[in-house]
């Protein structure tokens, strides 16, 4: 079951960004869906892990709340998964659990969770970790390309250091070349003038 929540009417026209909702509770993934789509955000629903890391393969997302217990494929399974992706290992993911207990919250981090919220949760408080995980993985995505970028500017320079090297050789040879050919040409002289 997937579902695609449109943004409400009253929010902006252009998404904060598009957020995969993970849970096998209809209810929550109802509720979670609608109060994203108010604060602006595309709310794409799933109700198993399974169907989410198709949907993860799929298309972009900006960012996973997923839940820790479901059946079949529990969350931490499907976050074990993302990060075991090359294309995905840095997607943000913040795990939802019932589960209160503070084992909880170091096995999702230890499976690679950005952050953990436990069930039931002030949505405020949860929006305000979604919009912080967000601006780190957008600087995080800015950092990488700016390294990409040095990295291909250093590759460029290292061609042309290649090149600039290769043409100081053929001009030593051709120095070298010349100097021989004059030394010849003296030594011709030389000898003429004997």
């Amino acid at each position: 079951m997937t579902d695609l929540l449109p943004l409400d009417s009253t929010a902006p026209r252009r998404a904060l960004g598009t957020i995969l909702v993970v849970d096998d509770s209809r209810t929550n993934l109802t509720v979670l869906g609608r109060r994203l789509g108010h604060l602006g955000y595309l709310a794409v629903l799933s109700d198993n892990g399974g169907e989410a890391l198709d949907l993860i393969a799929a298309r972009v997302f900006d960012l996973v709340l997923l839940d820790m217990v479901m059946p079949r494929l529990t969350g931490v399974q499907v976050l074990r998964e993302i990060r075991g992706n090359r294309d995905t290992i840095d997607l943000p993911v913040i795990m939802l659990t019932g589960r209160s207990d503070p084992a909880a919250a170091v096995e999702a981090l230890a499976a690679g969770a950005d952050d953990h919220v436990a069930k039931p949760f002030d949505f405020d408080v949860l929006a305000a970790r979604i919009a912080r995980t967000m601006t780190r993985a957008r600087r995080i995505a800015d950092l990488k390309r700016s390294n990409a970028n040095l990295d291909a500017r250093i590759a460029a320079r290292a061609v042309e250091l290649g090149e600039a090297k290769s043409q100081l050789a053929a001009t030593r040879a051709d120095r070298q070349r010349l100097v021989a050919s004059i030394q010849a040409l003296n030594d011709e002289v030389e000898r003429l003038s004997r």
